[in-house]
């Protein structure tokens, strides 16, 4: 890949910036200012060449603001890219189907991508997640309901499933 995009836009949970392809496809997204934290999540295979920065990247600054709003399904809509091995791939893809406002266990979620004793796997496809938000990795809790872990800080994810609780 050459060439991507970035744009960073305010949120009340803070900074977001987002990283795109040239087809606006979504490579890495999270709540910060620093579009740089971002570029080393993505996999070296889809890592772009070159990042030129935007004010706003159509229709998906536009999902992240009205997600931000309240229209918590506006962001299943936008396309996303990651690569890994076989079983993060599919656990990012499932990890879509976990809808606003109805979180799951780590243990449930391995068990959703087929294999329920991979609860490890699974809370590593969580931490290894490049696209937050569009893959909602904060809908995943530890077993007995407590936030676990969130790259972007406990803080956003209470934000965020309080967020998708009251809409």
């Amino acid at each position: 890949m050459s060439t991507a995009f970035s744009s960073t836009v305010d949120t009340p949970a803070g900074p977001f910036s987002t990283v795109v392809d040239a087809d606006e496809v979504v490579l890495a997204s999270g709540w910060t200012a620093d579009v740089g934290q971002l570029v080393p999540l993505i996999s070296a295979k889809l890592r772009p060449a070159q990042l030129t920065e935007r004010a706003e990247l159509g229709r998906v600054t536009k999902a992240v603001l009205a997600y931000h709003e309240g229209q918590l399904d506006v962001v299943d809509e936008i396309e996303v890219t990651q690569r890994s091995g076989e079983f993060r791939e599919h656990a990012w893809q499932v990890l879509r189907t976990v809808r606003a406002g109805h979180p799951v266990s780590y243990a449930v979620y391995a068990e959703l991508t087929g294999r329920p004793a991979a609860v490890r796997a699974a809370a590593s496809a969580c931490a290894r997640n490049a696209a937050a938000l569009f893959v909602p990795c904060h809908r995943v809790l530890r077993t007995d309901g407590s936030l676990g872990g969130f790259r972007w800080g406990l803080e956003v994810k209470r934000w965020l499933l309080d967020h998708e609780n009251a809409a």
